[in-house]
Parts: C-alpha cells; sequence; structure tokens
C-alpha cells in the first residue's frame, strides 16, 4: 500500500466541518442495505470529507475538459463525472453509493447525480442455464461485458437518453422489458462487485471509463458474518411474500436454507472476491476499509 495515504477516522474528519452534512437520521435509515449499519456520525467523519474531495476531483475533470476545448476551439462535451463503487457482496456497497449520491445532490444541488448498479448487465438466469454458468452468477463471465462497455462508451459521448437494464434483487433476475435511463447527468455513480475487475478476454477494462473508484474493505471473516446475517434477515422479511425469490427457503426448514447459504459463501462468493474481487482493490482511487459492526476504521487515498 506504498502508494496510497493512510488515514484513521480523526484525520480524514478534519477534512470537512460537521455543518457541511445535510442529512437527517430518518433519511439515513431509509437508504441503508439490509444489515448493514452507519449512522449519522459515521457520515460527518467519513463521507462529509468523501463528497468534499470527490467534488474536487469534478471540478478538476472539468476544468480540463474546458481548458482542451479551448485549446483545440471545440465545445465541451456534456461527458458525466464517473464514480465506480467496488467490493465484495454484503460489504456495504449499496449504502455507500446511495449516501455518496445523496450527499453530493444535498451538498451541490447545481448538479445532477443519477446512481445505478452494474446488476442490469448480469445476464438473465435463463441464459445463464443456457450458458451453463448459473453456478458462477456474479463471476466475471456472467456479466454481458460487451453491453456494459458499448453502455460507457455511450455515456462518455454524450448521447442525451441512454437505457440499461433494470435487475430485481425480489426476483434474483433481470426485469424483462424493464429499463433504466441516464440522461446527461453531471455526476454518474456506478456501484458494483465487477466495477474493478480485469476483462477474461483482455479487451474491455471498465475502470477505464471511470474518474474516480472506491473499494469497499473488510476482513474476510466479517464479510462471512455480515452475509449470513443478512440472509437470515432476507428469509424472515419473506416468509409471507410468494413473489420474492427467497420464499419458499423461508417457509421451508431454516437450518437447510442456512446450510445453503454457507455453501452458496464458501462456493461462490468467497471464491469470486479472492480471485476476481479483492485483486483489484489496489487499482481503486480510495479504499474504505470496515471493522468489526461496518465501522470505518482507516482510509487509503491512491496519492501516485
Amino acid at each position: 500500500m506504498k502508494n496510497y495515504l493512510q488515514f484513521d477516522r480523526d484525520q480524514w474528519a478534519s477534512f470537512s466541518s460537521a455543518d457541511q452534512v445535510k442529512i437527517t437520521a430518518d433519511e439515513l435509515a431509509k437508504i441503508k442495505s439490509l444489515g448493514d449499519v452507519v449512522d449519522l456520525n459515521d457520515v460527518r467523519q467519513i463521507y462529509g470529507s468523501l463528497v468534499k474531495y470527490l467534488h474536487l476531483a469534478y471540478e478538476e475533470k472539468r476544468s480540463l475538459q474546458q481548458k482542451q476545448c479551448n485549446f483545440l476551439q471545440e465545445k465541451l462535451k456534456p461527458a458525466p463525472f464517473i464514480i465506480g463503487i467496488s467490493g465484495s457482496v454484503a460489504v456495504g456497497k449499496s449504502t455507500t453509493a446511495r449516501l455518496v449520491q445523496l450527499l453530493l445532490s444535498r451538498t451541490y444541488p447545481e448538479l445532477k447525480v443519477h446512481l445505478m448498479t452494474t446488476d442490469g448487465f448480469i445476464y438473465s438466469n435463463q441464459e445463464l442455464k443456457r450458458r451453463n454458468l448459473f453456478e458462477r452468477k456474479g463471476f466475471p463471465e456472467s456479466y454481458d461485458m460487451q453491453l456494459l462497455n458499448n453502455f460507457l462508451q455511450d455515456v462518455l459521448s454524450g448521447k442525451a437518453d441512454i437505457v440499461y437494464p433494470i435487475y430485481s434483487q425480489e426476483l434474483s433476475d433481470i426485469v424483462p422489458g424493464q429499463y433504466g435511463h441516464v440522461r446527461q447527468p453531471d455526476i454518474l455513480i456506478i456501484e458494483g462487485i465487477n466495477t474493478l475487475q480485469l476483462p477474461t478476454n483482455g479487451q474491455i477494462v471498465t475502470s477505464d471509463f471511470f474518474d474516480f473508484s472506491i473499494y469497499i474493505d473488510a476482513p474476510e471473516e466479517l464479510i462471512e458474518q455480515w452475509f449470513m446475517q443478512r440472509f437470515d434477515r432476507v428469509l424472515e422479511m419473506n416468509k409471507h411474500n410468494p413473489h420474492n425469490f427467497y420464499y419458499q427457503m423461508a417457509n421451508g426448514p431454516r437450518q437447510d436454507a442456512l446450510q445453503l447459504a454457507q455453501e452458496t459463501w464458501q462456493m461462490v462468493n468467497l471464491v469470486n472476491l479472492r480471485e476476481y474481487i479483492a485483486p483489484t482493490k489496489q487499482r481503486a482511487t480510495l479504499i474504505l476499509h470496515k471493522t468489526t459492526g461496518h465501522l470505518i476504521d482507516q482510509i487509503y487515498l491512491r496519492h501516485f
């Protein structure tokens, strides 16, 4: 980690003032992912400085673009500042992404900030089965990386309206005929386990499109604990929801369901983390390291 500057919570918090944070406890509760832990103190100490630094990087890009356009005597294209957020399953990526979006929009209301996930670019369950990849769902080869690449090229080209597929956590599948839209935001946040991964074919590097990247890090044993706790809560929440993917498991023997979750962690999520996700950590611009209770205890900022 020689190419990173390291900060503890107090050091990082000193880079912004608490009154810059514009969010209430109720708003924070609504954007937290299931099983994640974050409070207003975390927001003030960690995310206030993070949002301030992101805005600094955004302004630097805009300034450079304007200077380039002036030099080349061309009109400035409305390409957004793209932030990628990566990390393991159950580590808290979604909460971080939603919190960053809300704070950027609230702190800098003149900016249009859009949030999306790469989940929509995973092949449908039907297609995964056709390709004999269903047991590898979440691994690099289970994503349509060419589609994601084309999408990002369209985003940077300044197209007025770009659609992307929608993934449903409730169905655990792509939703047929439903799409999200990216309409020339100033800042685009893209969250997903594969945002920093190198492609298997060596051709498409998603992170090449990003202006800033964040990796959420934590010890494996803690992520496993968070994954199992979240799975158990998902089962409890969907015992009376027949439309949910987990409905049958929720109403079957709980021990069998938990055993399946443990097997999924060890054979899928942990393998994916070790082989494809964790190795990308040092490609990130900034690393948020978590300890017990989802507490962010260290922040690493790349300086070369």
